[in-house]
């Protein structure tokens, strides 16, 4: 990083920039040195979905305290990213309890990442009380998770990954009907049985 301020200070002296061009100068002196980060984009389908291993707020339904996203490979699993203040999140997440209920016992796995900050963590769990919820939901605190799913973090996100553990479909927002949309696509990934060897 020395190297770096001093290049700066250099370009100033040598009249190569100004307060305001050399930070673009800087830039591409990054690129050209490939120091810079690519910005983060949100995961497409046929990618590999990066795992993560995150605290269960609901094990007392589900009966396991820790959701570990490596440990569901051979199963559909249906992300959904919401958060207690998201108005659309709430109106979906009945319809993932439905879409569960039904599918479950043929290989669906719902895991729901809230990524509340911890001023509304303690909103969470009524949340899950009051619409009954019977699938994991983990805390994405940090939204260390979020950033590689959904960087933009719109809401609510879904991402149906195969039992390969690759992403499938990936959902943004939600209106009336998306449900039944959802639901024909993990019935069309549940059809399907793992690539051997994978």
């Amino acid at each position: 990083m020395p190297r770096l301020l001093s290049s700066l200070s250099t370009l100033l002296v040598l009249g190569l920039g100004s307060p305001t061009t050399a930070p673009a100068a800087v830039g591409a002196g990054l690129l050209a040195a490939g120091l810079a980060m690519a910005p983060a984009s949100a995961r497409a389908a046929g990618d590999v979905a990066p795992g993560f291993t995150l605290k269960n707020l609901n094990p007392r339904a589900t009966g396991y305290d820790v959701v570990d996203l490596g440990e569901l490979r051979g199963k559909v699993v249906l992300l959904n990213f919401w958060a207690t203040w998201c108005g659309p999140c709430k109106l979906e997440m009945p319809h993932l309890q439905d879409i569960y209920s039904d599918l479950g016992d043929q290989g669906l796995v719902v895991v729901s990442v809230s990524i509340d900050d911890a001023r509304d963590k303690s909103q969470i769990k009524p949340v899950i009380m009051s619409k009954r919820l019977s699938f994991p939901v983990v805390h994405d605190q940090d939204t260390s998770v979020v950033n590689q799913y959904n960087p933009t973090k719109t809401l609510p996100f879904t991402v149906l990954i195969d039992r390969d553990g690759r992403i499938a479909q990936v959902h943004q927002g939600y209106n009336p009907g998306d449900e039944s949309t959802l639901r024909a696509e993990v019935e069309a990934l549940l059809s399907q049985p793992a690539t051997p060897g994978d």
